[in-house]
């Protein structure tokens, strides 16, 4: 990753309009991915832009902010995360023997048996080809029912933060228009 790429917290806060506390808030919740540079906290600038406009469906923006909590147990937690996807990969082939869904889990297995790195890309990307891996995600179970609940709603925060009352002379204008 260049670190042109990265973005300091501060940086991350002024494009997304919250402050550094709720920036670094998502950052330890496991909902904005970081990497430590020295002492300080960078993250990516493509996973800010895609806060700030997102071009996924809600259903696609649930499940990118689940396995980026996902990931943030992977980096915790490493094998059990890993061994999970495993036992969950051979009983989804066992449940459907065939399919498009092979292709998918045949694409997993090969990420989850090379680097970590592309793992967590793969988790946390809001590219499309992520977005159509993690619509076959092997990764059930990781998180508990509370601690997915506890994204979901931190998701539903976040939406409600971004939106931004209208004025009341514009709101006065659209009245007149309909």
């Amino acid at each position: 990753m260049r670190t042109g790429d990265l973005l300091t917290i501060g940086e991350a806060a002024i494009l997304l309009r919250f402050s550094r506390r709720r920036v670094l808030d998502l950052c330890a919740r496991g909902l904005l991915p970081y990497v430590n540079i020295g002492s300080h906290r960078r993250v990516r600038r493509a996973d800010v832009e895609a806060l700030i406009h997102p071009v996924l469906t809600r259903d696609e923006l649930e499940q990118l902010w689940l396995h980026q909590a996902i990931a943030a147990r992977l980096t915790a937690q490493p094998a059990a995360v890993l061994a999970t996807a495993e036992i969950n990969i051979r009983r989804l082939r066992r449940l459907h023997p065939g399919g498009s869904a092979w292709e998918w889990l045949d694409r997993w297995e090969v990420l989850l048996s090379g680097e970590p790195s592309a793992v967590l890309d793969a988790l946390t990307s809001p590219a499309q080809y992520a977005v159509r891996l993690r619509s076959a995600s092997p990764f059930a179970g990781v998180l508990s029912e509370r601690e997915r609940q506890a994204v979901l709603d931190a998701l539903a925060e976040s939406r409600r933060d971004q939106a931004r009352p209208m004025q009341l002379a514009n709101l006065e204008r659209v009245m007149r228009a309909v």
